[in-house]
């Protein structure tokens, strides 16, 4: 599922950033991916993915 539209940001892509670089909050997530948040419209869904990827860790 894509995430972030204006990055083209997959949710795997997500939940790896927060898996491989314990990123918890998407900004951080996005700079270790490369990309910077732009709209905004994504960070609800990416927030909720990293919490998510954090209470399996």
């Amino acid at each position: 599922m894509i995430v972030c539209v204006c990055n083209a940001l997959k949710e795997r892509d997500v939940r790896e950033a927060a898996r491989v670089a314990g990123k918890s909050c998407p900004k951080a997530a996005y700079a270790q991916l490369g990309c910077k948040v732009k709209c905004g419209q994504c960070l609800p869904f990416a927030k909720e993915i990293l919490a998510d990827a954090r209470s399996f860790a």
